[in-house]
């Protein structure tokens, strides 16, 4: 027993000694991982923190999105949509059963020469807000700082941390992103932060998403969808059973593109990767939640989302809209990227 006590000591201490040798910067208007210029090509897994079985699916499908040119992966310690992970607890310290799913992420990646979106509030419709009514920006602030506190404690220097997710906890509560920032900021400033609000942030050190696009600073889009969406990609279109019936509780259409919707994400893509600083693949089939049996997150690239040529099998996308469809997934995005930029193959620190 001694022996095997004194072992896992020494895992734990190998692991703490590993962590950080891969490290996320900025210099100027562009990002640097290790030192060599980077642009962020990624997926969103906003709901990987909901079991450790999807920590675990996540982890096991590194290795599979690296060898397709992903070198990023965005997790959130709360919300998201359909999710409710409860990542704050109500004094707006860091629940230790998330923060040690997040630890295996940003462990895992940093293996892998990967950097993780460090995800902070996310206030949207979910539950992991029920708890959290009392707070203030004091509170607020607090978690954010604590993230970045844990951050730093542990050495993870392959991480970006967005503290506010497309400003709602700002829109619904009155809170300033500045405030935020510069609470990440007093903690420790070479933990990069990013502005994901319409607010003015001067302090920030890039913009992502809703964030303005600055000429001092990087911008990249965090939360990338197709255009040319039926009814909008985040509305109607992967929301319409949930907007009739409040007791559904996921995504409508999951993992569904049409031919020109695919179509439209990948020139936007292209033209985002020589324009900006990165471009993260947001998709009900990477996000959603477990309920009405779908079992998500799924983080298996599915399939090509191709529905045929007749007239009768291209408005397959519009039937049966709360199933599965056999061929949905995100598998054409992730194998246009493999072609057209490559496996992720990244340097080593120092």
């Amino acid at each position: 027993m001694k022996a095997i006590f004194t072992a896992l000591i020494c895992l734990c201490v190998c692991a703490a000694c590993l962590a950080g040798q891969h490290v996320f910067g900025i210099k100027g208007t562009k990002l640097f991982l290790n030192e060599q210029a980077f642009k962020i090509i990624g997926v969103r897994c906003s709901n990987a923190l909901i079991s450790d079985r999807t920590t675990e699916q996540l982890i096991d499908s590194l290795d599979l999105y690296k060898s397709y040119g992903v070198n990023t992966v965005s997790v959130f310690f709360m919300g998201s949509r359909f999710g409710d992970v409860k990542g704050y607890r109500p004094d707006a310290s860091l629940d230790p059963v998330y923060m040690n799913r997040m630890a295996r992420v940003i462990e895992a990646a940093d293996e892998k020469g990967m950097v993780v979106i460090v995800g902070c509030l996310y206030w949207s419709l979910s539950k992991a807000k029920e708890n959290l009514s009392h707070w203030t920006q004091v509170e607020a602030n607090r978690a954010v700082a604590n993230a970045v506190k844990w951050l730093v404690a542990n050495k993870y220097r392959n991480v970006l941390v967005d503290p506010d997710n497309e400003g709602m906890a700002g829109r619904d509560r009155g809170w300033n992103v500045e405030a935020l920032i510069a609470a990440a900021h007093a903690v420790d400033r070479s933990i990069l932060v990013a502005n994901n609000t319409r607010q003015k942030a001067l302090n920030s050190d890039l913009n992502i998403h809703f964030g303005p696009k600055e000429a001092t600073k990087p911008w990249l889009d965090s939360e990338a969808t197709p255009g040319k969406t039926p009814g909008g990609y985040w509305s109607r279109f992967s929301k319409q059973t949930y907007q009739q019936d409040n007791t559904y509780y996921n995504y409508s259409r999951i993992g569904r593109y049409t031919a020109e919707m695919k179509a439209d994400q990948l020139r936007t893509m292209r033209q985002h990767l020589e324009q900006y600083s990165g471009y993260v693949l947001a998709s009900t089939w990477l996000q959603c939640g477990p309920a009405q049996g779908v079992e998500g997150p799924f983080t298996a690239l599915g399939g090509r989302s191709d529905f045929g040529s007749s007239t009768e099998e291209q408005s397959a996308w519009n039937r049966n809209i709360d199933a599965v469809h056999s061929d949905a997934g995100v598998l054409w995005w992730f194998e246009f990227v493999k072609k057209t930029y490559g496996p992720w193959q990244p340097s080593i620190a120092g």
